[in-house]
């Protein structure tokens, strides 16, 4: 289970993992991160660094070694990771590599309530997600090819995670898809004749949870 941590946005962490190199100012901590595709990599909000930073300065997780000005510009304070930030940022990392967690997706909650769409459509829709990460397949392994050799592997690893979690929902998507459009998919001919007869949602769960309570199949009625 994951600990709480004094600063939890992912943010923090991409702050701190900047910060090991150098001292930097924030403008040049966010430039750092946009620069190397953080906010590929987790979820960040731009609009919260000013607040992380100065949480993670709060907790003792970074400390202010001096400021700068450019021109006019106004001045901007520089920050050092301390020995307690590079120690939570070890123990961060040690529990994301090692503890698998639940994450919520988009894509899990909308197949959770599929069976609100008539299968036809369903295999539609299937097909149209298969086409965008075919896309999306094909311009990783690009990206990936193109930087291979001019970076260690180490430095690559978490596109090449990427890249192969794509591969393979690109492979259950297609699957999913050609079982419904093919009739293998389990129950959907009961799934058809829900949205072609208008049966209402009501009746739908009440039909369900009675085969379901009886043990039986939830398979068509047959007249």
């Amino acid at each position: 289970m994951a600990r709480k941590r004094k600063v939890g946005n992912l943010m923090a962490l991409a702050v701190l993992s900047t910060l090991v190199e150098r001292p930097m100012h924030r403008y040049e901590i966010a430039a750092t991160l946009k620069h190397r595709g953080k906010d590929r990599d987790m979820a960040i909000k731009w609009g919260s660094l000013y607040t992380v930073v100065e949480n993670l300065n709060k907790h003792g997780f970074l400390e202010i070694v001096g400021s700068e000005r450019d021109g006019a510009r106004p001045e901007r304070v520089i920050y050092r990771i301390t020995d307690s930030g590079r120690a939570e940022l070890a123990d961060w990392t040690r529990e994301l590599i090692a503890n698998p967690e639940p994450e919520q997706r988009r894509f899990v909650a909308g197949l959770s309530v599929m069976s609100g769409l008539a299968p036809d459509e369903v295999t539609e829709l299937l097909g149209q997600r298969l086409i965008k990460l075919n896309a999306e397949i094909e311009t990783a392994r690009a990206e990936l090819t193109a930087m291979d050799g001019a970076l260690p592997r180490l430095f690559l690893i978490e596109g090449d995670y990427e890249l192969a979690i794509a591969e393979a929902e690109a492979a259950w998507v297609r699957a999913l898809r050609d079982s419904i459009a093919d009739g293998s998919f389990p129950d959907v001919e009961l799934w058809r004749r829900w949205h072609e007869d208008g049966t209402p949602p009501a009746d739908i769960v009440a039909e369900v949870d009675a085969r379901i309570e009886e043990g039986a199949p939830i398979t068509p009625a047959t007249d």
